[in-house]
Parts: structure tokens; C-alpha cells; sequence
């Protein structure tokens, strides 16, 4: 990368950063990306074990909801980067072929006018934290100049996480703290609580507790926070239609 694309990068996030009189953050960097590259908006995830996405960054209520989307499913290309180890850049999810390639989440972004996905490692080597999701409603593939500086705030992303010496770790830690671990810890407390419920393994229990968040277009950890305060007990048969909830306002 050269030193004056990293330079411009650099001051397109300090000024956002300046705005607020503050310094530099991970939320600055999303802002700012979404703003350089003229998208719809950008969102972060970290990577949880065994690969999968949780949403910690958003630059508005849409672009949070479609990176949501991703974690709930299992699917989309913030997914599939982190299989792929490298960047995956769709320019038009109202197509076959990202009908096929994504069956769930490619549909209900396209309902939202969101055309074009692009998603981009946070990290260096084996040390991979999270994905940079950046949405277009445009159906238009990222010009070079383009995808360059969407490299370049990947790499700011990862420094903002990790730089220690200039006390941005702590926001990182809180990122995760509020964002990750006490919403996956609820959501694995919860697939427990069902799999003790319907004598199924674990596993079977977070793919019920996904389906059922999906189906009612409701966030995972929403669904959990429910069944671990005995709002929603799922039913043994996903398909008999006997889930229960209490009345919260929500149904």
C-alpha cells in the first residue's frame, strides 16, 4: 500500500475522530470508511470461536440489522471471508447466483435496497479479529482506487484494536465486553437450556434457537435473553407451531 493512500485513510478517520474531540477509535474508522467509499454504511463483527461472526460496530440502525443477519444465518460474504481467509466482494445480491450462494440473507438485503456487500479481514496473518462489512445500494463492483481503501481501513481497524501504546485497546475491550462475550455467553447459555429442555445435543439447540430467530426476524441474542428469562420455550418439533411466549409487547 502506498504511504499516501494510508496517509489520506489515516486523515479521513482523525477527522472523524475530531468532530467529537476525541481520539481515534474503532467507531471513527467504520464512519469514516463508509464515507470515503460513498457506501450505504459499514459495519464490524468480530470473530467468535469456531469462525463465527457477532456484530459490534454499525454506522446505522440497517447496516446493523444486515450484519445481524449474517451472524444469525451463518451465511453472507462477511461468513464467507472468514472461511476464505480473504476478501469477498458481491456487487449484486438480487441475482441467481447469490440467490444460490446465499439463500436467506441475499434476499432479505435486496428487499432493503442494499445491492452490494463487500466484505474484508481485520486482522494479519493467523491473527484474524472481526470482518469489515461495507454495504451500496448500488449494484456496482468497488473501482480499484476503491477496494485499495477499503484494504487500507481493514488494516486501520486491525492497528485501532491492537495499538496499546496510544490507549486505543481499551476500546476494543469494551467493544467486546458490552457486544460479545456477555451476548454469546447468553446465547450458549440459552442452546443449554434447550438442548436440557428437548434432550438434543448443543448444536441442534443453537440451529433451533437461529431458525426461530430468523423466522421472527428477531436478533439471536434477543431470542435467547427471551428463553432465558421463560418468555419463549421452543417447541421439540421446530415445525408443530407450538412455540410460546409470554406477551411482552414484542409479539
Amino acid at each position: 500500500m502506498d504511504q499516501d493512500r494510508k496517509a489520506r485513510i489515516w486523515a479521513a478517520i482523525d477527522a472523524v475522530a475530531e468532530r467529537e474531540k476525541a481520539s481515534p477509535s474503532l467507531q471513527h474508522a467504520v464512519l469514516a470508511c463508509a464515507q470515503v467509499l460513498s457506501a450505504t454504511g459499514a459495519g464490524l463483527s468480530m470473530i467468535r470461536d469456531g469462525g463465527g461472526l457477532e456484530p459490534v460496530l454499525a454506522t446505522g440502525p440497517l447496516i446493523g440489522e444486515l450484519d445481524e443477519l449474517q451472524s444469525t444465518l451463518g451465511e453472507g460474504p462477511g461468513c464467507d471471508a472468514v472461511v476464505a481467509g480473504a476478501p469477498v466482494l458481491y456487487a449484486d445480491l438480487s441475482g441467481a447466483e447469490a440467490g444460490w450462494r446465499w439463500p436467506a440473507f441475499a434476499p432479505v438485503a435486496a428487499e432493503r435496497d442494499v445491492c452490494g456487500v463487500f466484505a474484508f479481514l481485520v486482522g494479519a496473518g493467523a491473527a484474524r479479529l472481526g470482518v469489515l462489512n461495507v454495504y451500496r445500494r448500488q449494484a456496482e463492483p468497488l473501482r480499484p482506487d476503491e477496494l485499495q481503501d477499503a484494504l487500507v481501513f481493514a488494516d486501520a481497524l486491525f492497528v485501532l484494536a491492537l495499538d496499546e501504546q496510544r490507549g486505543l485497546s481499551a476500546d476494543l475491550h469494551a467493544v467486546i465486553d458490552t457486544a460479545f462475550v456477555t451476548r454469546r455467553a447468553e446465547v450458549h447459555q440459552a442452546a443449554g437450556m434447550v438442548a436440557a429442555q428437548q434432550k438434543i445435543t448443543v448444536t441442534d439447540a443453537l440451529a433451533r434457537l437461529r431458525a426461530h430467530a430468523y423466522s421472527q426476524g428477531d436478533p439471536l441474542h434477543l431470542i435467547a435473553a427471551d428463553v432465558m428469562a421463560g418468555r419463549l420455550r421452543l417447541a421439540s418439533d421446530p415445525d408443530d407451531g407450538t412455540n410460546m411466549r409470554r406477551s411482552d409487547g414484542r409479539d
